[in-house]
């Protein structure tokens, strides 16, 4: 019986966004506005850094590695939520369901290393600057870029296959406007607690583990610019930190909050609320505060601009 439910569920319908039909055409274009935004802006960023030689450098290679899995998350997730407001239509596939669900899970941790690639990136440059060159290789940065996305795939494949393992109700609709991991299990009829429990500790693990690197190499930049006396570059050294927090706090928190006490306390409404924030809004942020507001970028898009028209 268990396999039969598992065979004959050939979709899942997709509630969506909790909005009155009246407001559908005005989400929609703001929800196009946002997406189209956070491509075009993290491929600006991509094309900057790979046209100025100036910016190749560990930071910026991080960077538009961070900008990439920016563009798959909103497009993971809110391609598919514009796609349903513009047809008309709230189905997914199964295979599609389950796929999504993987590739969000995926990109979702990804984003979590490289935050704290960057992070401790950050670190090296502002308390071990005569070693910065030594610590931060060019064999060292593909390493860490190629073990996130070897971890990230791993750390998806495994909640995935557990997944699949489970029956689902005949009530095949998701309060939600993308294939969330946990409003699948909620939708399941088998016994989920093995799901619990590796989602509790491998991605506890995976949650906590990229934030204490963060944290605490910020601990560790706070402490350094503190110990300086000019107060140009304490405001400099702050003011770049404060924004990148900005982003780690409203990342992390959204998502403990959706992952971790969404269960106890959340209801649907401020699961899609917190979703939206991580999925939607930080990835068309990070150009914004990672880039547009840095002297590098700023020149290197100048000078792409003034080439381009006078090639024009």
């Amino acid at each position: 019986m268990r396999w039969q439910n598992k065979t004959n569920m050939s979709q899942f319908l997709l509630l969506g966004l909790p909005i009155q039909p009246e407001q559908q055409d005005m989400f929609f274009a703001l929800f196009l506005g946002v997406y189209l935004t956070t491509v075009l802006g993290n491929l600006l960023i991509i094309l900057l850094i790979r046209l100025d030689s100036r910016l190749h450098t560990p930071m910026y290679f991080f960077l538009s590695h961070l900008a990439f899995s920016d563009i798959s998350l909103s497009t993971i997730t809110v391609l598919k939520l514009l796609i349903n407001m513009l047809n008309q239509q709230q189905s997914i596939p199964y295979v599609g369901c389950i796929s999504q669900m993987y590739f969000f899970i995926v990109i979702g941790c990804l984003d979590n290393f490289f935050l704290a690639v960057m992070a401790y990136d950050r670190y090296v440059a502002v308390c071990q600057p005569l070693h910065y060159t030594i610590f931060m290789r060019q064999e060292l940065c593909v390493s860490l870029v190629a073990g996130s996305w070897f971890l990230s795939c791993i750390h998806g494949l495994l909640h995935t296959l557990l997944l699949v393992q489970l029956s689902f109700c005949a009530e095949s609709i998701i309060p939600h406007f993308f294939c969330d991991l946990t409003a699948l299990l909620k939708m399941s009829c088998s016994d989920i607690s093995s799901n619990e429990l590796v989602i509790f500790t491998e991605g506890g693990m995976l949650f906590i583990l990229p934030l204490s690197t963060i944290l605490g190499s910020y601990i560790r930049i706070g402490t350094t610019v503190l110990k300086v006396s000019s107060t140009k570059k304490f405001y400099k050294a702050f003011s770049t930190c404060g924004s990148h927090l900005f982003v780690v706090f409203l990342y992390y928190g959204t998502l403990a909050g959706v992952y971790f006490f969404s269960s106890s306390w959340c209801s649907n409404e401020k699961d899609i609320i917190a979703s939206v924030m991580y999925t939607v809004v930080s990835p068309m942020l990070n150009p914004f505060i990672y880039s547009l507001r840095n002297k590098d970028i700023k020149q290197a898009l100048e000078i792409f601009v003034n080439r381009a028209i006078f090639f024009k």
